[in-house]
């Protein structure tokens, strides 16, 4: 949805109450915006800030492809491109449900330099707390929190943060907008865009092209 209407539509449809994340509530007023300064909605990366590529990572929590990509491409990505100084990789969200934007907000909830940490524990327990039908998303979604640091209080406030939800999804038009996003994970490597997941090889060459 590209259009402004439009967007506070699904910004209303997608608010979450405490009571079931995972469970469509009736659309209320558009929220308020989230101030400009808020320190919650700042970069997220990793690498040097003066990389010669910065490559950016439109991602959904509860996207199985980007669990993967976690999982098998993302520690090389990280040890060989990230750390060596070659790649600065930015995350920006894009939740594609109510539980995805729910864990968003958590994430950006805690301190920013556990931020990476905590979204690649999220990716690697997905089946426990995004896919287990026997489980309480939200219990399931606080226990991880908390061994990220996050008491009971903060992590009540920031399932509800009408505001910081708002702020998430206007992350998520923007990427429509300028990248055309539609699908996660889509990538941006300087210009050039390209959805799905993909091997490390790729990857690799993708930067190199890069200028």
């Amino acid at each position: 949805m590209t259009d402004r209407r439009a967007f506070l539509a699904l910004a209303s449809g997608l608010l979450l109450t405490g009571g079931a994340l995972a469970q469509q509530q009736p659309a209320p007023a558009a929220p308020p915006a989230l101030a400009p300064d808020d320190p919650r909605m700042a970069e997220r990366s990793v690498g040097k800030p003066d990389a010669p590529v910065t490559v950016l990572e439109f991602f959904s929590l509860t996207c199985g492809h980007c669990a993967a990509f976690s999982k098998d491409v993302y520690p090389r990505v990280k040890r060989e491109l990230v750390d060596t100084g070659r790649v600065r990789l930015v995350y920006r969200d894009f939740p594609l449900d109510q539980l995805a934007l729910a864990a968003a907000g958590v994430a950006r909830s805690l301190p920013a330099e556990r931020y990476e940490a905590f979204v690649q524990t999220l990716f690697a327990t997905q089946d426990r707390w995004a896919f287990n039908r026997n489980a309480d998303p939200k219990a399931e979604l606080f226990k991880l929190a908390s061994l990220a640091g996050m008491d009971r209080e903060t992590f009540e406030r920031a399932i509800v943060d009408a505001p910081l939800q708002r702020a998430i999804l206007e992350q998520r038009l923007a990427g429509q907008q300028q990248y055309n996003v539609n699908s996660t994970p889509t990538f941006v490597f300087g210009t050039r865009v390209v959805p799905g997941n993909m091997a490390f090889e790729r990857f690799a060459q993708l930067v190199s092209e890069t200028r």
